[in-house]
């Protein structure tokens, strides 16, 4: 991880949904780093003691790491959001080791400096109070997909996610990487991702695996993708191109969801 010039606040979505005045409360305080794949954000145990905002196409995995070495991804964060004390406030120690999967620009926020502009502002409060909620969906979903989905379903759910948080059908991710997140061998995996090839889905190349027809591969994942992405247009206001490439964050979007929503269930209680 090395600092660099400061990327713009428009470089991640959730930093990009700020009000003037909330964003005014950071931006002292945001240090731009970059960072290479496979760099460490923090691991677990280590105390937290900044957040990251990943910017443009960086990819951070929150990921298990067993006593006999294996590990497992359990989310998938990009531009949308954020890694770090962003439920627990920061300064505990982590549960879970942060990897970086894609490099690239990030920013990051000392977690004492972010909690206190949230404690001055209810507006942000709010916004992290939704991202947090989307986050713990996020791991909640995915502890029910290793569990009952097959591994073809999650691979397909895995690549989908991934293209989500890029603007490109090139994923630059590796068999071995893709395997490590999964919790499987690799072999196994190679013969997951020839079954999607031979279907026209998806082309593997050294290196990279390119996306060929979205739409074959959202019906071989299993149901996890969409419901997270439902959960996060709901709660977040996330909005996504037809491609499937998230490209903001409108709360006001999420409030009117949310506003017709309790409408609709007090309609129901008044009916009943």
């Amino acid at each position: 991880m090395a600092v660099t010039a400061a990327p713009s606040f428009g470089r991640n979505l959730l930093l990009r949904a700020l009000q003037p005045a909330d964003r005014a409360l950071i931006a002292p305080y945001a240090e731009p780093v970059e960072f290479v794949r496979g760099d460490v954000v923090f691991g677990s145990g280590d105390p937290v003691s900044h957040v990251t905002f990943p910017c443009d196409h960086t990819v951070v995995t929150l990921a298990i790491t067993m006593l006999d070495g294996r590990m497992a991804e359990t989310a998938t964060v990009g531009w949308e959001g954020a890694v770090g004390g962003v439920v627990s406030q920061g300064y505990l120690p982590a549960f879970s080791r942060a990897v970086v999967q894609i490099g690239g620009p990030a920013l990051r926020v000392e977690a004492g400096r972010l909690q206190a502009a949230k404690q001055a502002s209810r507006t942000l409060r709010n916004l992290f109070t939704r991202y947090s909620d989307c986050l713990i969906a996020q791991l909640l979903q995915s502890v029910a997909c290793n569990a009952l989905h097959p591994i073809e379903q999650r691979a397909a759910k895995w690549l989908l996610t991934l293209h989500d948080r890029l603007s490109t059908d090139v994923l630059p991710i590796t068999q071995d990487v893709l395997a490590e997140m999964l919790g499987v061998r690799r072999t196994y995996l190679s013969g997951v991702l020839r079954g999607l090839h031979d279907r026209g889905m998806i082309a593997v190349a050294r290196g990279r695996i390119t996306i060929r027809d979205r739409a074959a591969l959202e019906r071989a994942a299993c149901e996890c993708h969409d419901r997270v992405r439902r959960h996060f247009e709901d709660v977040l206001g996330a909005v996504y191109r037809d491609d499937g490439t998230l490209v903001a964050v409108d709360l006001a979007a999420a409030g009117a969801a949310g506003s017709a929503a309790q409408g609709g269930s007090a309609s129901r209680e008044k009916a009943a």
